[in-house]
Parts: C-alpha cells; structure tokens; sequence
C-alpha cells in the first residue's frame, strides 16, 4: 500500500514541519537577503517576526507568499484576471498543466488568484535543478511544491519518474489535493509552447493498461498563461543566441537563480490566465486507438489545441509577428503608439546584456520570435479531428 512516507525526499512538507523548517529559515543569511529583494522596505527583524507567527503550511502561504504575490502583482504587473473558473468543482482536485513562462511566477500568480476566488492552492512541480541552495529547497517545500529529479541516471531516471508518476497520483486521488505541472521540461524559451510527450508517458506510468480510465482519474485540466512582457525575455534571447553560436553551452545554477530573482522584479506588463475545461469524454477516442504512440500525440495534440486557443493574445505579439513577417496583417490589432512603446522596451531590455559583441540583429529577432510565436500558433490553430467540443 503507497502511503505519504514513500515519498519523503520529494513531497511539500505537512504542518508538523513547518516550524523547524521557519527556524532554519530565519537563521540563513541568504533567505533573508533574497527575501529583502523582494521586499525592498521590509527590516530583518519584520520579516523574521512575521515568520515566527508561522505555525502551518496554509498560514506560510498567506502571511508570506500570497503577500509576496501580490507585491509583484502591485509593483510589476498592469493587473492580473483569471477566466474559466466556472470550469472548476471548488470540491474536486486537478492536474492543472500549463505552458511555462517563468520559473516561479507561473504557479505562484495561479496559486494566488486560486486563493482569492476561494479555491485550495495547488502543490507545484519544480525541478531539483532549480535547488541549489538547501533553503530554496526550504523555501519551496514549504509553499506545498514537489521535486522532480533532473540531471540522473537512466537507470535512476526510470525509478524517479516512477516514483513522481505515484506521487501526483497519491497526491490528486488521496490527499485530494491539485496539481501543477509545466507542458515541458524548462520554460519555453522561443514563446512557442508544446506539451511533451514523455511528460504525459511518465503520468501513465502511475496507472494500468486502460489509457482512458487512467487519464480520466488525473483529471487533467489545460492552463493557458500569458504576459504582456515576457518577465526574462532578454536572458532568454540571449540563452537561445548563445546555444546557437557557443558549442555545448548550458546555462549554470547561478543563471537560474538569477532567471528566478529577475522574473518576480521584471515588468510583465498585463497578465492572463484561462483556465480550460478538464479533459474527459474525448479520452474514450483516444482510448479506441490503435498505438500507444498515437494516443499520447493525442493527448499531447489535444491540451496544445486547448493552450493555444485560449492563450491571451496582445497588442505586442501581433506588433512582433508582422516584423517578424514584414508584414501589415495585424495593423488593427496595435497603435503606432504601442509599437513604439513595445520597441522602446526591447532596446531597453536587450541593453541589460552584458556581452556587447553579439549579434544584434540576431538579438532582435529571436526577441521578436518571442513574441510572435503565439500568434503563428493560432493561426495555424486546427482542431484535432476527434475534438467534439
């Protein structure tokens, strides 16, 4: 029988050890440096008094992190709405997958508008990549986030997709809780959002034979997330440059640390969620395939159609396609006004590279393809045949 302590080196922490976990946290020089980053006008002595008064995971999440949230919210963000929650049974836990844009800011803001229409706050998938410090893994163990194991052994590989198969499924069936997870491995760095086939074979690997019944008890329900300006589009511009010019380059911990500080401090400009509606009845279809191949380009095909069509288009990503395209085909969706502006940012942005020597007019386009991705998305939207709704 799976019980919780099956997954102890990877699941959130309970309430029973929240306290220990605060009393490490208080005392790490580093936490409270990145946490007065992020509250530039909070003291040392405020932050650790706030959270001593901690005594439970759903008490951390509303003194500390929907406080933080909603700080990046005010002083980030032009606003933040949310649609599609009438899609959702206050009383029923999901798989809520998503693209992914930003490393934190993703589930964070879904957890807080979650949390302010009366709904529990998901437990959040994050790579161990990603922990680098012991109090980050603190830190987001405490905000109910799970580990997923990167950079192992095939061998170990197979035993931790296992392992995190079993989880979400523990978690979703028996401790009733929901779920978030990225489409991917990694944010998209190119603003073009695809669902991974290996992420939906590892969540199989929790169930039987029956591809149907097993997806349908996950309950999984498509996210689609959207930015106004993308919160690290300049590192990842630079990221996707310097993969293409550098051989064999991968970015260090310290490049995601800094990815993570720069997303919560970042201009986003407007920010939208659409929830969609779980998917259910169309798995019957899948079911009746004949390669297990095909079903999982199905499933995959099937929560892309749902992401892409429901993802919040801007003025900036029209103005990025037609530049991309030297064309005029989304004139009426933009002001002269608001391209200016849009350009403005990227020259600002783009400024904050270090590196002076690359290619800026490769600089300029990947940023542009960032943007416009999305757009050639929906273009080339087209349902998948099986779709009935």
């Amino acid at each position: 029988m799976i019980t919780e302590s099956d997954f102890d080196d990877i699941r959130p922490y309970n309430d029973s050890e929240v306290v220990e976990v605060i009393n490490r946290l208080i005392k790490e020089e580093a936490f409270i440096k990145f946490a007065q980053q992020l509250f530039p006008g909070f003291s040392e002595k405020l932050l650790t008094n706030t959270l001593s008064e901690v005594k439970s995971v759903k008490d951390f999440q509303g003194k500390f992190i929907v406080r933080l949230a909603q700080y990046i919210i005010d002083n980030t963000t032009k606003g933040i709405a949310i649609e599609g929650l009438d899609n959702l049974d206050p009383n029923e836990s999901y798989l809520f997958i998503s693209d992914h844009r930003d490393i934190i800011l993703d589930s964070a803001l879904l957890n807080v508008m979650l949390f302010k229409n009366g709904f529990e706050t998901t437990e959040i998938a994050i790579g161990s990549n990603l922990l680098i410090q012991p109090w980050i893994e603190d830190l987001v163990k405490l905000n109910k986030s799970f580990v997923v194991n990167r950079n192992v052994s095939v061998r170990q590989m197979l035993l931790s997709s296992k392992q995190l198969s079993n989880y979400i499924n523990f978690a979703l069936n028996t401790k009733k809780s929901s779920i978030w997870i990225a489409q991917r491995e990694g944010r998209t760095k190119d603003g073009d959002d695809r669902t991974q086939q290996s992420l939906l074979k590892m969540l199989q690997m929790s169930g039987g034979k029956n591809f149907s019944s097993h997806f349908k008890n996950l309950r999984i329900v498509p996210v689609a997330i959207s930015y106004e300006y993308e919160p690290c589009d300049a590192m990842k511009t630079l990221e996707v440059h310097l993969k293409e010019t550098k051989a064999g380059y991968q970015k260090t911990a310290k490049d995601d640390l800094k990815s993570m500080i720069r997303g919560m401090i970042n201009e986003k400009g407007r920010v939208h969620f659409h929830i969609g509606k779980p998917i259910s009845h169309m798995l019957n279809t899948i079911e009746d395939m004949d390669e297990s191949k095909d079903k999982y380009k199905a499933l995959a095909d099937l929560i892309d159609y749902r992401i892409h069509k429901n993802y919040k288009l801007w003025p900036d990503n029209y103005i990025a396609y037609d530049i991309v395209n030297n064309s005029k085909e989304f004139l009426d969706k933009y002001t002269i006004e608001e391209k200016e502006l849009f350009l403005k940012h990227m020259e600002k942005k783009l400024a904050t590279i270090e590196d002076k020597s690359e290619d800026i007019n490769r600089l300029h386009q990947i940023f542009f393809e960032i943007y416009a991705n999305p757009v050639k998305n929906r273009l080339e939207l087209t349902k998948p045949e099986f779709i009935t709704d």
